[in-house]
């Protein structure tokens, strides 16, 4: 490897990607694969077959261009969400990530600054580079969270091009109030700021959880970015979506490839959306077993974050890689995010949750592995 990283540095890279590592979570072939948040839960039959008719019916004509406009997914899309939006306001992309990208491509780049709030998705950081956009983090609280006032302050004071909100954030799992997202919307004014509110995980919060898609109308600068992978347990899909002005959407035609999104992508996009119902009951399924997991690391006197989405994030650990490699020895994989005294795990089926739980109260009860 260390000689492949020379070979790399020989070549000559952009400057602001000099260093990089590429973004990745371990890929261990193991029986419970709780590190990367996806829904283990497989595919409904009904949903099963539905994908592979529409898929067979569109290989017949892979010998032309799919639909450049994908005109069906995004009527579907703006159907599903909801609030008034139609299909001018939509667009997709390979996964939410290729989403990010264009959004930086069309307006970040040399110049331009794109702001976080650490501890949040990682890819951030990279997405900036990718686009040679700077990246400024911001400051959270202690206990990881983000008011409105502060965030307000920050942005005024940084005045970045762009402000990346993930909510329900990732690694910590919590939602933003809607209060957050409207102060940086204001105080993102005098710097004409893009917001992206990142909700990637919005299916799994909480009842009553308010989304950003209620902000849209009026604020357009603003642009509230989704995907399949998770709630609709189409990881292997790569279909990310956003909702925007459709100025916004226009923007993004400037910098997209053409016919970027594969006519069999069109396909298993549109035979999922046929059976929402389907697939969102494993949603509730999921939403059971991580609010077990919170209810039983709470019992083993560790510190679980409150969350709303398919993961839960828990500290109280005086050696998480301990944990981590024990659990690993177990066949159950989890994140380590770098985060001191910190792991998260990805709510899976009943069975994977409960061989977690077993296993890491083994661990602990082994030796002092909590603070």
């Amino acid at each position: 490897m260390n000689e492949r990283l020379n070979r790399l540095a020989n070549l000559p890279l952009r400057e602001n990607l000099q260093g990089l590592k590429p973004y990745g979570a371990p890929q261990i072939d193991v029986p419970i694969q709780l590190n990367v948040n996806e829904n283990t839960h497989p595919l409904p039959a009904e949903v099963h077959r539905a994908i592979v008719e529409e898929v067979s019916a569109a290989a017949v004509g892979l010998n032309r261009y799919p639909d450049r406009e994908f005109t069906e997914l995004r009527e579907r899309l703006a159907a599903y969400l909801g609030h008034g939006l139609e299909a001018d306001n939509v667009w997709a992309a390979n996964g939410s990530n290729e989403v990010l990208q264009q959004i930086l491509q069309a307006f970040g780049g040399p110049g331009r600054t794109v702001m976080g709030f650490p501890p949040t998705y990682s890819m951030y950081p990279l997405l900036a580079s990718g686009t040679d956009t700077t990246y400024v983090a911001g400051v959270r609280t202690e206990c990881y969270g983000l008011s409105a006032a502060d965030a307000a302050v920050q942005v005024r004071e940084t005045a970045p091009n762009i402000v990346m909100l993930c909510s329900p954030n990732n690694p910590t799992g919590t939602a933003l109030g809607l209060d957050v997202v409207e102060a940086v919307y204001e105080a993102g004014e005098a710097s004409h700021a893009i917001v992206i509110v990142d909700e990637a995980y919005a299916e799994f919060a909480h009842t009553g959880t308010a989304s950003a898609l209620s902000l849209l109308p009026g604020r357009e600068r603003l642009i509230v970015s989704r995907t399949m992978s998770k709630a609709f347990a189409l990881a292997g899909a790569r279909l990310g979506y956003l909702a925007a002005a459709p100025e916004v959407t226009d923007a993004i035609r400037l910098v997209r490839l053409p016919y970027h999104l594969s006519a069999i992508t069109q396909a298993t996009a549109n035979a999922a959306l046929k059976h929402v119902d389907a697939l969102l009951a494993n949603v509730e399924a999921i939403k059971v077993q991580r609010d077990r997991i919170v209810n039983e690391l709470t019992r083993m006197g560790l510190e679980p974050a409150s969350s709303d989405s398919n993961f839960v994030f828990f500290g109280g650990l005086a050696n998480p890689k301990a944990i981590w490699e024990g659990l690993l020895e177990a066949g159950v994989i989890i994140r380590d995010v770098g985060i001191p005294g910190h792991l998260r795990v990805t709510a899976g089926t009943e069975a994977e949750t409960t061989a977690f739980l077993v296993r890491l109260e083994e661990l602990l009860h082994q030796g002092p592995h909590t603070l």
